[in-house]
């Protein structure tokens, strides 16, 4: 009990978090929405986190969203997919209660996704993923690309794009990180202003844990945080990022 507690606590300070950021932006709280990063997180625990009206949890992993499903199926919450999908995982995603990818960062995956949502009579909302710090070791779109990206994705029927997705440099110097915020935010900008069907850009995922302040001042309307709330993982950052790309 004394873990679940400590994790609530964390939460409500998270939460605190996003109000003083909001506050000094000139934001409404109501705007930016907390997604529980719950990569390496057992059952349980997302289970008692979510019983203080936390709904959003987003996992990085496909085995992962495997092992957790029957336990989490009778809670009431929404699952955004935010690792890197591979094409050949596609099928298996679909299984399970998975709401939103945001993860979207190619084209092949995009087209693989609408045939099997397709075959199956289903659609789905994703976000593009965009790589605005440069890093090798990170998937995404490059940014010059994303634009027309969009717009390819945007054909395809049974996906519906509701917003664009980062991960900030990883950094201690905060404004070399507040730029990946900016260009993303420029990047929605650019293609609001296209008004293309079967696009939405209300969304900016973007900010964990370590900055999530500074997306917040930058537009951020999700910002993914798990180590402020479940506490520091024993993986590298490789292990959730760092996938063979297929």
């Amino acid at each position: 009990m004394e873990e679940v507690d400590h994790v609530l606590e964390n939460i409500k300070f998270v939460k605190e978090r996003i109000r003083k950021s909001c506050e000094k932006a000139g934001r409404d709280p109501k705007e930016v929405k907390l997604l529980l990063a719950t990569k390496t997180v057992t059952s349980e625990r997302i289970i008692e986190a979510l019983k203080d009206g936390n709904t959003l949890i987003g996992e990085n992993k496909i085995q992962e969203v495997k092992e957790k499903y029957e336990d989490l199926k009778s809670v009431p919450h929404t699952m955004h997919f935010i690792g890197h999908l591979q094409t050949n995982k596609i099928k298996e995603i679909l299984k399970y209660n998975v709401n939103l990818v945001e993860s979207v960062d190619r084209m092949e995956l995009a087209e693989k996704l609408d045939q099997r949502l397709k075959f199956e009579k289903r659609e789905l909302d994703v976000f593009i993923q965009v790589n605005t710090s440069a890093e090798e070791s990170k998937f995404g779109v490059a940014p010059e690309l994303a634009i027309d990206l969009v717009k390819q994705v945007a054909t395809l029927s049974s996906l519906h794009i509701k917003g664009l997705m980062t991960i900030g440099l990883f950094s201690a110097e905060t404004e070399k990180v507040r730029k990946c915020f900016q260009l993303l935010k420029r990047i929605q900008e650019e293609v609001k202003q296209l008004q293309l069907p079967n696009v939405e850009m209300n969304e900016l995922s973007m900010g964990m844990s370590g900055d999530m302040e500074t997306a917040i001042e930058e537009g951020a309307t999700i910002i993914r945080v798990g180590t402020a709330v479940f506490g520091k993982r024993i993986y590298p950052d490789s292990y959730y990022w760092n996938e063979e790309k297929k």
